[in-house]
């Protein structure tokens, strides 16, 4: 049975499913589909027809995860529409205007750590200014545009990061919870157009991290599985996981906004070229800021390197992508069909 791959047929490929997979489905998820429903005044319906064309009745579907609580309401409205390549005209032209900043001259113009700067083909560490926390640092990119894909330069990013980890553990033995932060361009946070990332470790580990351990630990001993494992078969199973050599790539359902995209891996070096190859997909669909975060096990352990993608929007639109259904209901609006984003995906896996 060929059946329309979008989010609104959910319950056409859950029917599809295995009992296994059904179960499985029904273990971590829940969800809905409701029409919204509203009259429009005869005085703008030029403008209704012409921005919208019907609006009156909207298919909405909210997926829920029974497990972690996250959230996604999709408005059918919203996601049949192509994914957006506009691209600000003017963004090249920012990122030379912006050359000269301190990050440009990084060994004169930012502060080192106490215990020194780490160094790497591509990048430098400086101590951040204004800290985050008592250990947090900047990977300065030697690039100054910030729109990098390439696998080598984000190796040696994460080669960077893991050195400056091991020295500041030296520095202070119980900081032993790293954390991995890259926020692109203003929509994502950037205070600098200038590429670089944000580096941390503490004595203990940060709140979404350790929730993620706490949840990981209740399932184990509840079902007897690994959690990840287990969203990653469900999402296999949908049509939205895939393989890219030994890391684990999946579409989320119930994504904390636009396009993301969920990567899991037992190496943390190996995250480099998965991570390039969803940038040069990114930036192919128009992406232009993002923010990315990598969760690691403590330093000196094994566990899974989980990573977490996602879009932030138009940089030219001045209105934010993230509001009160974020911050305070938990949970997501979002526009982008995931079917839609996996299927750009198996165009570059191909």
């Amino acid at each position: 049975m060929n059946i329309a791959k979008n989010i609104y047929n959910l319950p056409k490929f859950i029917k599809n499913f295995s009992e296994e997979e059904k179960n499985l489905f029904n273990r971590i998820y829940t969800f809905y589909i409701k029409t919204g429903k509203l009259k429009v005044p005869d005085k703008i319906k030029p403008w209704i027809d012409k921005k919208f064309k019907n609006c009156e009745a909207q298919k909405i579907i909210r997926i829920t995860n029974k497990i972690t609580f996250e959230s996604t309401l999709f408005n059918e409205l919203r996601a049949k529409r192509p994914i957006d390549v506009k691209v600000s005209e003017d963004l090249n032209e920012i990122i030379e205007k912006s050359k000269k900043d301190p990050f440009c001259n990084p060994f004169e113009e930012t502060p080192s750590d106490v215990f020194g700067r780490v160094e790497g083909r591509h990048c430098v560490t400086a101590s951040n200014i204004a800290k985050y926390d008592y250990l947090h640092a900047v990977i300065i990119f030697k690039d100054h545009n910030p729109l990098t894909e390439d696998a080598k330069k984000i190796k040696d990013y994460l080669e960077v990061a893991l050195k400056w980890f091991e020295k500041a553990n030296k520095f202070d033995k119980k900081a032993t919870y790293p954390f991995f932060m890259w926020n692109c361009l203003w929509r994502a946070g950037a205070s600098l157009i200038h590429g670089h990332a944000q580096i941390l470790i503490s004595e203990e580990p940060y709140g979404k991290q350790k929730f993620y351990t706490q949840i990981r630990e209740t399932y184990k001993l509840s079902y007897g599985s690994e959690y990840f494992e287990d969203i990653y078969k469900i999402h296999k199973s949908l049509g939205l996981a895939f393989t890219y050599q030994k890391t684990k790539i999946m579409v989320h359902i119930t994504p904390v906004k636009e396009k993301e995209i969920l990567l899991f891996s037992s190496d943390f070096l190996e995250l480099a070229e998965p991570i390039s190859l969803i940038l040069k997909i990114y930036y192919q669909l128009g992406v232009r800021s993002f923010n990315l975060a990598i969760f690691m096990p403590p330093l000196n352990s094994e566990d899974i390197f989980f990573t977490r993608i996602v879009d932030r929007g138009d940089l030219s639109n001045r209105t934010s992508d993230i509001g009160g259904m974020e911050l305070y209901a938990g949970t997501s609006v979002v526009a982008t069909d995931p079917f839609v984003l996996a299927e750009e995906i198996k165009k570059f896996l191909k």
